[in-house]
């Protein structure tokens, strides 16, 4: 179970051997969770090279279970859970009445009546309540099941012969976005393969107490790759770098899919009706808000919140949703929401810095992208 102070903020299972190789700690969304080990650099180019491997015990878990699960999901969710076969994943959101994120989620078929839903750590609450609220009547039962799991993320190129070292499981064919039952180092493990870093990697889902075990074991068997542990900064870092959305900064309940520029995860399609519909329907063709990437010309970093503008304008035009350092492009990189039409690649903005402002260039999303030969 989570360890709790006088401040009421907790820790994981692994806390003690976050301690153990010197870690630096944060608090986040209420944990006190490692934001680095040592370099920040080092960690982020262990993982797009090697290996990493994060504790993510933080995250929130839901087991809804029962006949009436998939149509239940399919109702509360904008995606469509139900047509997921045994075994897949998907990516998702819970939207509010009105449109507006209240989190993007994993949502995983685990068994043909039982999935598992993956929410970020500050949100757990709220998707713990709706979907309990949206399930209601339904013949399926929902389970918080986060003070029972442990969570643990192994991502790089070489994570796939780190893990295989540790489980009977055939890596190999579990495809990206999907799940199996296993064992690792010796311990029941749900074995996905998905990540938030942009690379090739697997979430295991294990027992809380055995965490440490699988923790220690991952570690033992990396070494040979120079596997290296990796704290909250370098997993910003790579998630910035790829493209990746993250609540609080481009997500938010005053933003729609559409406007987040994901309005391919709603699918009106499905059989049913579902929570937000009608209001998604009508923002449909909205045009897109962002996010969109920005690649600065100096130095300066910008940050959550900065204003954009266009050159030689005095009313912004946007703001910044997230910035960094960006280890492998060399430069700052962010992501930014605009009030206007998306731009073509390559034009030109400018973002104030504390007072000071920095000229930065539209590109592409996602910043990083691994080769055809990497993904296989």
């Amino acid at each position: 179970m989570p360890e709790g102070d006088a401040s009421d903020t907790r820790a994981t299972s692994l806390k003690e051997r976050h301690q153990d190789l010197g870690a630096r700690f944060v608090e986040f969304a209420g944990w006190e969770m490692p934001v680095r080990y040592g370099s920040l650099l080092e960690e982020h180019r262990a993982v797009r090279e090697r290996a990493g491997l994060f504790d993510v015990s933080h995250m929130g878990e839901f087991w809804i279970t029962g006949p009436g699960a998939a149509a239940g999901l399919s109702f509360a969710l904008v995606s469509d859970p139900a047509s997921l076969a045994a075994g897949k994943a998907e990516y998702s959101m819970i939207c509010a009445p009105d449109g507006g994120i209240l989190d993007d989620l994993i949502v995983y078929r685990a068994e043909p009546e039982r999935f598992l839903v993956v929410a970020n750590a500050a949100n757990r609450e709220v998707v713990g309540r709706e979907l309990r609220a949206r399930m209601a009547g339904r013949d399926a039962t929902v389970e918080d099941s986060s003070d029972e799991t442990g969570m643990i993320a192994i991502q790089g190129p070489r994570s796939r012969e780190i893990l295989s070292m540790l489980t009977r499981t055939n890596l190999a064919r579990l495809r990206t976005y999907w799940i199996i039952p296993g064992l690792v180092a010796g311990r029941r493990t749900l074995i996905a393969r998905t990540g938030y870093t942009g690379e090739d990697g697997y979430e295991l889902f294990t027992k809380w107490e055995d965490g440490p075990v699988v923790w220690d074991a991952l570690l033992e068997a990396g070494e040979r790759f120079d596997i290296m542990p990796v704290g909250l900064g370098a997993r910003d870092t790579l998630r910035l770098e790829a493209g990746m959305p993250l609540y609080g900064n481009e997500l938010d309940a005053e933003t729609t899919p559409f406007e987040a520029g994901l309005g391919h995860v709603v699918k009106f399609d499905k059989l049913g009706d579902f929570v937000g519909r009608d209001a998604l329907f009508g923002v449909r063709t909205h045009p897109r808000r962002g996010p969109i990437g920005l690649v600065l010309h100096g130095r300066m970093i910008a940050r959550h919140g900065e204003p954009v503008f266009l050159p030689g304008t005095e009313t912004p035009c946007g703001h910044i949703t997230s910035g960094a350092p960006s280890p492998t492009l060399g430069a700052p990189i962010a992501m930014a929401s605009l009030n206007i039409d998306t731009p073509e690649p390559g034009t030109l903005f400018e973002v104030e810095i504390r007072g000071q402002r920095e000229q930065a260039e539209t590109v592409t999303l996602p910043f990083y992208r691994r080769t055809k030969e990497e993904q296989a």
